[in-house]
């Protein structure tokens, strides 16, 4: 048992954890990052077959490329396998309005990147394994949280103890550090489970992300590179009421390819196998505050929205790109990356983007989730109108890939 004194301790080794270590290794900082589970011990190979896929995959925007180029994570991820798209189509399942977005309209090479998780996680810890200045504690967890003057002080279950200028909090949804640490939240369930799975398609999925809006949630069928044997896969995030969840999950296999074709329209043909199928409760939640003196929220720890846009992944990544520079600033003027004029930078630059983001959600949610016929009228009317203005549907998929004007 021992006492070990840092910079910056990160807890959670997910994609914002180890992008922010990523991020700060390499610039005179004392880096500690404590993960419950073991970090990958390499870059994996994708075994074949749809079981060869992580369940969970991101849409990446091109800023969020963009910052895993610059950490040098991203050829990591296409050395291993990623699909870019370069179109998607929105359609109303309860009548006739419909969207199509398209890389042309912007001069762009992809509107975002599918990529599967494990893979990504994978690549951001290359990028400090073995760094003398990141001490990696995994499989470790907190055990108990102190406050000590402008300290942060963690107590390993192992027995150790970490003092810590900054802690960051980058443990998840739950985030059992944010509640240790009395940082309130304003929440409220959704309803709906998300049931992920990765499927194979009778067509190809033509380098594009499909999103149909039913009237129990919305169904999105995300891009995956074809098979060597020139199978055509997708992974999918259906968003559905909890009863509807039920028997969905509780389908064979068979069963639930022809309601996942059928929930579809078969845009892609027939759905021809699924991996087992995984779901977990949708929750909307976001901390009232980001920081406190020596401790700062990131990504889900600080905010979760409804995954109809696939923006989760991306607001964590700019949290943790925002929270980086500014410490990185600290340090450059030899401040203490926990004061709170420090956060309160971070806080400011990322609260009012993801209050934004989240509000859009939430308005998405409900609007699609009307079954009034005005209501239905109306949407799919505008779904028409946006489609038909060029202008404004140039704005849309510029604020999608996070590179608006």
């Amino acid at each position: 048992m021992a006492e070990h004194s840092f910079d910056v301790t990160i807890v959670g080794a997910g994609i914002a954890g180890s992008a922010l270590a990523a991020a700060l290794t390499g610039h005179g900082l004392s880096i500690a990052l404590v993960e419950a589970r073991a970090l990958p011990a390499g870059r994996s190979e994708p075994a074949p077959g749809l079981d060869g896929f992580d369940a969970r995959v991101s849409a990446l925007t091109p800023r969020s490329q963009a910052f895993l180029e610059r950490l040098g994570a991203w050829a990591g991820v296409t050395a291993v396998r990623a699909c870019p798209y370069r179109h998607m189509t929105v359609w109303d399942a309860e009548g006739t309005g419909a969207i199509e977005f398209d890389v042309d309209e912007v001069g762009a090479p992809a509107l975002g990147t599918i990529v599967e998780n494990r893979v990504l996680v994978e690549a951001l810890v290359e990028r400090f394994r073995g760094a003398a200045d990141v001490t990696v504690r995994a499989p470790e967890r907190v055990d108990r949280v102190v406050r000590e003057g402008s300290q942060v002080v963690l107590a390993l279950a192992g027995g150790d103890t970490l003092r810590s200028k900054l802690v960051v909090a980058a443990d998840g949804a739950l985030s059992p550090l944010r509640e240790a640490l009395g940082f309130r939240t304003r929440e409220w369930d959704y309803g709906h489970r998300a049931i992920v799975a990765t499927v194979q398609l009778e067509r190809p999925h033509a380098a594009t992300a499909w999103q149909r809006f039913l009237p129990t949630g919305p169904l999105a069928l995300l891009p995956l590179p074809d098979g060597e044997d020139g199978s055509h896969r997708c992974s999918i995030v259906w968003s559905i009421e909890e009863a509807q969840a039920e028997e969905l999950l509780a389908l064979d296999e068979a069963g639930f390819c022809a309601a996942l074709g059928a929930a579809s329209e078969h845009r892609l043909g027939a759905v021809l196998a699924s991996t087992r199928r995984l779901a977990f409760p949708l929750r909307q939640r976001h901390a009232v505050d980001y920081i406190a003196p020596g401790v700062a929220l990131v990504a889900d720890a600080a905010h979760t929205i409804h995954p109809l846009a696939g923006q989760g992944i991306n607001l964590g990544l700019a949290d943790v790109e925002v929270l980086a520079a500014e410490v990185l600033r600290a340090a450059e003027r030899g401040l203490d990356p926990g004061r709170l004029d420090v956060l309160r930078r971070y806080q400011r630059e990322r609260k009012g983007d993801n209050l934004l983001m989240m509000a859009a959600m939430e308005g998405f949610k409900r609007l699609f989730g009307a079954r009034a016929l005005p209501v239905r009228w109306l949407r799919n009317s505008g779904l028409r109108l946006v489609d038909g203005a060029v202008p404004l549907k140039r704005e849309l998929i510029r604020q999608a890939m996070g590179v608006a004007r």
